[in-house]
């Protein structure tokens, strides 16, 4: 099997033109990296390692990418268990560049968050989101509920 490391960068670089566009980012694909990023690394922080790798088989290779990069998968799980929590999370894991891309607003950071998920649909089952959802602590479980029918 011959690998085309330039069509996962071509499928990787239209995913995040189209991503951008959704998140209302303009043409801003690295801002949309770093928010796709570090929200899920904050996503893999929560769930299990087994329902990590149930997660990843469904992502194409561009987002396996993204989503395993310095993956530590004995790290200790942070406890988050409010939406507050996890958005601090996403923000710790996008660095000092969080003031910037997320702002000072949880609405903005919850936006990006719900829209990420939604967007991720098109390529994580149903099924799985169920999973992931499922997995998550009571008040964490809408951030994927309400999007879970797109």
């Amino acid at each position: 099997m011959a690998l085309n490391f330039n069509q996962y960068a071509t499928e990787g670089n239209t995913f995040l033109k189209h991503y951008a566009k959704e998140m209302n980012l303009g043409d801003n694909r690295d801002k949309a990296g770093r928010i796709l990023t570090s929200i899920l690394h904050a996503l893999r922080d929560i769930i299990t390692p087994e329902e990590s790798l149930q997660l990843i088989a469904q992502l194409p290779m561009f987002l396996k990418a993204v989503y395993v990069h310095g993956w530590n998968i004995r790290q200790k799980k942070p406890k988050v268990k409010r939406i507050p929590e996890f958005i601090d999370l996403v923000r710790q894991h996008d660095g000092p560049a969080a003031i910037n891309d997320f702002e000072y607003s949880d609405d903005v950071a919850e936006q990006y968050i719900n829209t990420t998920f939604i967007y991720l649909r098109k390529y994580i089952s149903l099924g799985e989101m169920e999973d992931i959802r499922d997995g998550l602590p009571k008040e964490l479980k809408s951030l994927i509920y309400s999007n879970i029918m797109f």
